[in-house]
């Protein structure tokens, strides 16, 4: 379904790659990442070219709620646990850097985007126990934050953590601005990478550096990305006629409520779950319930689904990809923290490709290794692996069938046996987020090539 941000904004389309060019990096996707590190090496002096398979933000970019916080969930007290002062340190530094560079865009460059500066709470409606704590990492960290009392919800809370001066905006708007000034080709997608080459269909690209910014890197080796994050599902609501809120808030319970005003329009977000584990009722059914009971004078206007890769160990994974390939970077794994985290990317992509020093990287380098979080992948590998991976990948012959065809049951990433979702007319794949429509096309990645029809 189309989202708020896609029904307003029309991006004036770009011709396909054709030919042999020669460019100092090629980024490979056209979402918030891609564009805003194009945009960065650009202005550092880089010639740069920007390979988009279908549309520019045709992707996860146009299904945000769109909010640039360095208030990440219950985030800091974790980190400060796991990570220690020095690292927890550079994590909250890196995503308050990234608001104040997109502001700095904005004004350097008159973008009218709707971009605002708003608190940002944390809150919860049953238990304020970990909020305290929550509070006081952050702002140990440097980051504006405290316990706060919420009063323009339509219910009751029981404690809340308010981050101050943190930001919304409208993506789209701000992507179209950026895009103008960029070299970038739809309709392209990258069909192989070599050391220092890129190919599509109908064109080939020399660079001294290759971007992955493609929401899931497509390239399983080397690099192991499939091993250390899942894909989530998390659905939204548009409310039009609702009081604008000030402020933007994230539910801490298990089934809390995510929310933002845009204008008159209230986007009204939750309901997560690992893709391919779709929900009884749907992922739209417990916030049209919400809806109706908090907001009985609304009307839904949009809604829409977002995908968000899920890292092991809860940080991004942004740098070099792999030892193999020291003109590869990454950026992949933002646990539904997009928007800031695209920047923080952007920036950190650019230090590294410049050759400079940037103290982020040992935070959010992809090689890193968490024992726990390896734990944790290996157990639901197992999982899966009782759901038909086994039987997928040594030749099973389960078949998908629906009312517009049937197909072989394995995903075309690495075999994993599919689920049809009912909800969103898709097949789905639980092991790493693939996602098929009815004619077997490919709607999400890692996968690249269509399921294949099965003839009789």
């Amino acid at each position: 379904m189309e989202s708020l941000w896609e029904s307003g904004v029309r991006i004036p389309r770009r011709r396909p790659a054709e030919g042999l060019h020669e460019r100092d990096v090629v980024v490979i996707g056209a979402g918030m990442t891609g564009i805003l590190t194009a945009w960065q090496l650009q202005k550092a002096g880089k010639q740069v070219a920007v390979l988009e398979a279908g549309r520019i933000a045709g992707g996860q970019t146009g299904r945000t709620t769109a909010k640039i916080t360095s208030q990440h969930g219950m985030k800091y007290s974790r980190l400060l646990r796991e990570l220690g002062q020095k690292k927890a340190g550079l994590y909250a530094k890196a995503n308050q850097r990234a608001i104040s560079e997109y502001e700095h865009i904005i004004a350097e460059n008159k973008i009218d985007c709707d971009f605002e500066r708003l608190p940002a709470y944390l809150y919860s409606t049953s238990d304020r126990s970990g909020l305290h704590a929550e509070a006081v990492a952050a702002a140990a960290l440097g980051i504006p934050a405290y316990e706060a009392r919420i009063t323009e919800l339509p219910f009751e809370t029981v404690g809340a953590v308010c981050f101050e001066n943190q930001a919304q905006f409208h993506p789209l708007k701000f992507i179209r601005a950026l895009a103008a000034k960029l070299e970038i080709y739809e309709n392209s997608p990258v069909r192989s990478v070599g050391s220092r080459i890129v190919c599509t269909d109908r064109a080939r690209f020399l660079a001294k550096s290759i971007v992955f910014a493609t929401h899931y890197p497509f390239k399983d080796l080397p690099g192991f990305y499939f091993l250390r994050q899942h894909q989530d599902r998390s659905y939204v609501i548009a409310l039009k006629g609702c009081e604008p809120l000030q402020g933007m808030y994230y539910g801490v319970d298990n089934a809390g409520l995510s929310l933002r005003s845009a204008g008159d329009i209230l986007l009204l977000g939750g309901n997560a779950h690992r893709t391919g584990e779709s929900k009884k009722g749907g992922g739209y059914g417990s916030l049209k319930a919400a809806a109706c009971k908090f907001y009985p004078q609304a009307k839904i206007a949009y809604m829409w689904a977002a995908q968000d890769c899920m890292p092991h160990d809860g940080i991004p994974l942004i740098g070099r990809y792999s030892l193999w390939h020291p003109d590869w970077y990454v950026a992949t794994g933002y646990g539904k923290w997009g928007m800031t985290s695209s920047m923080a990317a952007a920036m950190l992509l650019t230090d590294l490709i410049r050759g400079r020093h940037n103290p982020w990287e040992s935070v959010f380098a992809p090689r890193r290794i968490r024992p726990e979080a390896a734990r944790e992948n290996f157990k639901w590998d197992v999982q899966v692996s009782t759901r038909g991976l086994w039987k997928g990948i040594t030749g099973g012959k389960e078949k998908c069938r629906c009312g517009e065809g049937e197909f072989q049951a394995r995903c075309t990433h690495m075999g994993c046996k599919l689920v049809w979702n009912p909800h969103e007319k898709s097949w789905d794949c639980p092991c790493h987020g693939s996602r098929f429509d009815a004619e077997g096309k490919v709607l999400d990645g890692p996968a690249q090539k269509p399921l294949r029809r099965e003839t009789h």
